[in-house]
């Protein structure tokens, strides 16, 4: 973060403690420390206590949403270190939609495995059902 960045954060005033910024995110502190510890976000200092800004907020919305999306931390890091990189962002955008798009691909591929498994597994569970009824319903052994 350039000293023009920090000082456009500490300026609008928003910082949070890492429970805070867990607490508004509905993640743990460790995950937020397990992200920090990945090089994902920076917080800064203010003696012992971490320090998040509205951006570290920002990175931590992305990574969050990349994770439920499926992509690897280390495609979202490539693409937040883009960001700071590129001013224009094209090259950031050029990524996501190749990222995006692979991710479509491997979903869809999924999509059609599950459609197959679960049509399987309803015709194995219509079989089972038939043959407990038969089994249920059929002739009773005389006991004794």
């Amino acid at each position: 973060m350039t000293p023009r960045e920090k000082l456009k954060d500490a300026s609008a005033g928003q910082f949070y403690s890492v429970t805070q910024l867990g607490t508004d995110l509905g993640v743990s502190a460790r995950t937020i420390r397990f992200y920090e510890d990945k090089g994902l976000i920076s917080p800064q200092r203010a003696g012992n206590n971490r320090v998040y800004t509205l951006r570290d907020r920002a990175r931590m919305t992305l990574i969050l949403r990349g994770k439920k999306l499926g992509f690897s931390l280390r495609e979202i890091k490539e693409y937040l270190d883009l960001y700071d990189a590129d001013p224009t962002h094209a090259k950031q955008l050029r990524l996501l939609l190749k990222a995006v798009s692979s991710r479509i691909l491997q979903l869809e591929d999924q999509q059609v495995a599950l459609t197959e498994a679960l049509s399987e597994l309803r015709d194995v569970e219509s079989q089972a059902q038939t043959a407990l009824a038969t089994l249920e319903s059929g002739p009773r052994r005389a006991t004794g």
